[in-house]
């Protein structure tokens, strides 16, 4: 039996036998990851009244490959950041996020390599969904080595903006123990879905990518690959006047 179909099998919920531990989250990761002495770059506030409806976005919505040289703008990058996984509600200590997360516990971390985006430096970023802010992790264009490290895509390289999105394994794992390696495969996939619709109501292209070296884009990105690594990836830039392949 192959090791996906082991997966399957080895985190399946059976009645009657749920492993002993679960609900426990006193020792689970901090929620939220910071970076103390980076550079901050805050964001515009997310523009959230207005726009093309729901219906329209989802109709839109298509993987494009494709982008002009075109810079997003910072409103744009911040409506995307917020779209994708920003704060919703706050409850005290809980921020709940425009996208779900299984237990509220939000495993997942974003990450943007900014190429194009006025009035914001090429670098790697960051996302801080407390402040709505971004932490500089290392300054210049480092879109060629994401995209030989996503297998030698284009598209990554042509990208204005392309988002990374890791997991905490932990945050989930303490609650969910083996059955946590499923949730943070689907709470990264509500946040992609939220960013392509957000992109198609800005008048953007997006892809989502699932095809990369998770060891090199770990390296890039500074993380072990064993309590946090990388889970999917999304390509952003201007709409081309064509439509997208």
């Amino acid at each position: 039996m192959g090791i996906g179909r082991q997966f399957q099998e080895g985190t399946k919920y059976i009645r009657g036998k749920i492993p002993a531990g679960y609900y426990e989250t006193n020792n689970a990761p901090e929620p939220f990851k910071t970076y103390p002495g980076a550079p901050s770059v805050t964001l515009p506030p997310p523009a959230t009244k207005g726009g093309i409806s729901l219906w329209e976005a989802l109709k839109k919505r298509q993987s494009s490959r494709d982008y002009t040289d075109t810079p997003l703008s910072a409103d744009a990058l911040s409506m995307l950041l917020w779209g994708a996984g920003g704060a919703s509600r706050i409850y005290g200590d809980l921020i709940l996020r425009t996208a779900p997360s299984a237990g509220a516990l939000f495993p997942i971390e974003t990450y943007v390599g900014i190429r194009r985006v006025s009035g914001i430096a090429e670098g790697l970023y960051h996302y801080g969904v407390k402040d709505h802010a971004l932490s500089l992790l290392r300054a210049g264009d480092i879109s060629g080595e994401l995209a030989q490290a996503a297998l030698g895509q284009a598209m990554v390289k042509d990208a204005a903006v392309v988002f990374l999105w890791t997991a905490v394994f932990g945050r989930s794992a303490a609650k969910y123990l083996e059955r946590a390696y499923r949730y943070v495969y689907l709470d990264a996939a509500h946040i992609a879905g939220n960013l392509l619709l957000s992109a198609a109501a800005l008048n953007l292209s997006a892809c989502p990518i699932a095809a990369l070296y998770d060891d090199e884009i770990n390296e890039i990105l500074g993380v072990d690959g064993h309590e946090e690594s990388i889970l999917y990836m999304a390509s952003v830039g201007a709409e081309p006047d064509s439509p997208g392949r």
